[in-house]
């Protein structure tokens, strides 16, 4: 009871308050909430619709906040509101404990002193022992795919995504959300590495009793939900968050630290600054207009190379040599491809692509080729000549 005292005085002085989401587990909602209550008084629980005896078992915690819904809206929805709940009760962070047994409420104490140590907002995520023998394969098969997904979105490497024993920073994390079912305990913790919140995993303990657990997941309808999300997460994650961290990273260096850090000081070898600067240039002439940043970051995200050489070198292009390099595509394409109509340097805007439009995207193929073979060899020398020059002693 000592151990169960300070936590709770722990959690009063941390501002947590217990989320637990509920639609039919009247076999095991009982022991979970008598669970939570060793611990702490603070209980949003979320009534999702239960059809069962869940109403009659709740009439005896009188002292527990309990939200209902007239109609089962999926357990994003009643995690939704559940953390808006708690928002406006001005706590600072929320667990969730799922109410179909599988999580020890035992465990709370794991997240209290992982939030207690913590010098900057966090999200915890329990990791199970999916190894288990009474753990499914199928939910150890999904854990791992879910795994795998959020380190592709995040870089981040979690050993378990899926388990809805979680602890969430509430002042740190989106205020706004978009799913509704169980996709949504992928959105929230996606959303939150993006927005540089650390989520990190906790041992926590698994139960998973045939006889007492109701599963609500629908594998066809909810797996597929999962993997749309994840196709849409996948591609902001290459077209839009990649390049805005690179861009806010990058706009803190000076030209003279670039040079220094990223040419002559990287500690990449020249072959790799060569081909990162090769990119930079191909992708800075070929017509991948408007995708040009995107594409060069993921690029070289996907072949290790130099990111910071390969957008640099993209941005040949610049306002000033726009005309130059469309009209050096046109040349070129010319010489493979050649429209009947001719074009003047002057006169070069969209009308002229559009009337030669085969002969500039050829041309403009060709010219990038060209020109990041040139230049990427250039490089190449250079950098070799610069870190074969001797030191002259003082």
């Amino acid at each position: 009871m000592v151990e169960h005292e300070t936590i709770r005085r722990e959690i009063e002085r941390l501002g947590i308050v217990v989320i637990i989401p509920t639609y039919n587990n009247e076999k095991t909602l009982t022991r979970v909430l008598d669970g939570v209550l060793q611990y702490t008084p603070h209980v949003i629980l979320v009534n999702d619709g239960s059809t069962d005896t869940t109403p009659t078992i709740l009439h005896q915690y009188p002292e527990i906040e309990i939200i209902t819904s007239t109609h089962n809206q999926g357990k994003g929805m009643a995690l939704r509101k559940g953390i808006k709940r708690a928002r406006d009760r001005h706590f600072d962070y929320a667990i969730t404990i799922d109410s179909d047994g599988q999580h020890y409420p035992s465990d709370i104490p794991v997240f209290v002193d992982a939030i207690a140590k913590a010098t900057c907002p966090v999200l915890l995520i329990g990791s199970r022992n999916m190894s288990h023998d009474s753990v499914p394969r199928k939910s150890s098969f999904g854990n791992k795919f879910s795994n795998f997904w959020f380190w592709l979105e995040t870089g981040v490497k979690l050993t378990d995504t899926q388990s809805g024993f979680r602890a969430y920073p509430l002042r740190a994390i989106s205020q706004k959300f978009y799913t509704r079912k169980f996709e949504f305990e992928i959105e929230i913790i996606v959303r939150a590495a993006w927005r540089g919140v650390d989520v990190k995993n906790v041992p926590v303990g698994v139960l998973y009793d045939p006889d007492e657990r109701v599963s609500h997941f629908r594998p066809f309808k909810d797996f597929t939900r999962i993997s749309i999300l994840n196709t849409v997460l996948v591609f902001l994650t290459f077209f839009y968050i990649l390049p805005r961290n690179f861009f806010r990273s990058f706009k803190k260096k000076r030209w003279s630290d670039f040079v220094r850090e990223n040419i002559l000081g990287s500690t990449d070898s020249p072959i790799k600054k060569a081909l990162s600067i090769g990119l930079g240039v191909f992708m800075g002439i070929a017509p991948f207009w408007g995708f040009q940043t995107a594409i060069t970051i993921t690029l070289a995200v996907f072949l290790r190379l130099n990111k910071v050489l390969a957008f640099v070198f993209s941005n040949i292009s610049f306002a000033p040599f726009i005309p130059i390099v469309i009209y050096a595509s046109l040349l070129v394409g010319g010489l493979v491809y050649p429209s009947p109509s001719s074009f003047q340097l002057d006169g070069v805007s969209l009308d002229t692509i559009k009337s030669h439009l085969w002969q500039y995207v050829i041309g403009s193929f060709l010219l990038a080729s060209g020109m990041a073979i040139v230049i990427g060899f250039s490089s190449y020398f250079f950098i070799k000549f610069y870190h074969q020059k001797p030191v002259s002693s003082p």
